[in-house]
C-alpha cells in the first residue's frame, strides 16, 4: 500500500491469495471477451492464481449488478470485475442501461462491502469499444483488474 500522505503514488500490488470474480455480459460478447482477456492478463501480472479466478456470464450489462451482488454475498471472493459493452444507438435505451448498470454495480459494492469494479464500456461507436479492448495494458478489462486487486487489498487492510 502507499504511505500516508502519498495520495498520487501508485501502490505496489500483489494479488497473491486474492479470490477475484469476473462477470461478463454476453451482449456484444466479441468486445467483452477481449475485456475479459485483458482482465485475465492483468490479474496474472499481479500474481492472482488461475484457480483463484471465478468467471460467470450474464445476458447483458443490465444483469451485471444482480450477479455481482449475489456473488459478493457468498463471501467466496475478495473483489468482482463487471465487464460489458453498451454502444449508443438511436434510442434512449443506452442511457437507461448504462445508468442502471452503474447504479446497480455501485449499490452491490456498497451493500456488501466487496469491491465491484465497473468495467462496462459506454461508447458511441463499435470502433471506440474495439479501441478500449485491445491487447495492451490500455485494455479497460486490464484496468478493472488492477482496480479490483487494489481495492481488495485496501479493504483487507482497512478491516484487519
Amino acid at each position: 500500500m502507499t504511505r500516508a500522505g502519498s495520495s498520487s503514488a501508485i501502490p505496489d500490488l500483489d494479488g497473491t491469495g486474492l479470490r477475484i470474480a469476473i462477470i461478463g455480459a454476453r451482449f456484444n460478447d466479441h468486445i467483452v471477451t477481449n475485456l475479459r482477456d485483458g482482465a485475465l492478463r492483468g490479474l496474472e501480472r499481479l500474481g492472482v492464481a488461475d484457480n483463484d479466478i471465478m468467471e460467470s456470464w450474464v445476458p447483458g450489462a443490465f444483469e451485471l449488478p444482480l450477479a455481482a451482488k449475489v456473488l459478493a454475498q457468498t463471501g467466496k471472493v475478495d473483489a468482482i470485475i463487471c465487464l460489458g459493452t453498451v454502444i449508443k444507438g438511436d434510442t434512449p435505451h443506452f442511457e437507461y442501461v448504462c445508468g442502471e448498470a452503474a447504479r446497480g454495480i455501485q449499490d452491490a459494492q456498497l451493500t456488501t462491502g466487496i469491491p465491484v469494479m465497473f468495467g462496462v464500456l459506454t461508447v458511441n461507436t463499435e470502433q471506440q469499444a474495439i479501441d478500449r479492448s485491445g491487447p495492451g495494458i490500455d485494455n479497460k478489462g486490464d484496468e478493472a483488474a488492477v482496480g479490483a486487486v487494489e481495492m481488495a487489498l485496501l479493504v483487507k487492510c482497512l478491516t484487519a
